[in-house]
């Protein structure tokens, strides 16, 4: 089944616990927690604290995407009975096989995000460590950005490579993905899709979710 990860990035922080409860109850299947330090990339966003403040609410669990350097310091902070994925970047790990070790440690599931420009051979020595492969469609920083189309090819070719290895790790989407391209996304391979502005951009952020569900044949 293909599922669907809204972006809080691109909620409105003024209404936060009551957006991430519509998305959830609408079918979404993780929240997307993209947490950025201004340093890996030009941005920043927001840290452990916030995404604690919705524990406490009924909603998805947390697929938490670490954009930031040195990323072994705070994989403890982001680690809550909610989450279910910690990814962090390959390009912003020294020893990525003793990170993805380190996700695995608080009992999480362990992914790795590569930037659009990042070739996917640069896991061929990690696909036994990971449990995703987050492929970035537009360059991290910023929500909003337009889909990079030769992802599409990138994503197909990763799913070769999974098969052509006999794994089961997920494939994750994130950037610029709309209504427009969602299907093709789909079917390239992705099994979860991360939608932020698609989403949160929506009159009724809620009734967005049900549309990316049915297009994604789910409903």
């Amino acid at each position: 089944m293909k599922m669907i990860a809204p972006s809080i990035l691109s909620a409105d922080f003024s209404r936060l616990g009551e957006q991430v409860l519509e998305v959830s109850r609408a079918g979404s299947d993780f929240l997307h927690i993209d947490v950025m330090d201004g340093a890996f990339v030009p941005n920043i966003t927001f840290g452990a604290t916030v995404m604690k403040s919705l524990d406490k609410l009924d909603t998805a669990p947390y697929d938490v995407h670490l954009m930031i350097e040195d990323p072994d310091r705070f994989i403890m902070d982001f680690v809550t009975e909610k989450t279910e994925y910690v990814t962090v970047h390959q390009e912003a790990c020294v020893h990525l096989n003793r990170t993805l070790s380190h996700i695995k440690s608080f009992g999480v599931k362990s992914g790795v995000a590569l930037n659009p420009a990042t070739s996917l051979t640069t896991l061929e020595n990690v696909l036994d460590d990971v449990d995703m492969v987050l492929i970035m469609s537009v360059n991290p920083g910023f929500g909003g950005q337009s889909f990079i189309e030769n992802s599409i090819a990138k994503i197909a070719k990763l799913k070769e490579m999974r098969e052509a290895a006999g794994k089961d790790f997920l494939i994750e989407v994130d950037g610029g993905v709309t209504l427009d391209n969602t299907v093709r996304i789909a079917q390239a391979g992705a099994d979860i899709l991360v939608a932020g502005s698609a989403v949160f951009g929506a009159d009724s952020p809620g009734e967005r979710v049900m549309t990316f569900s049915k297009l994604l044949g789910r409903a």
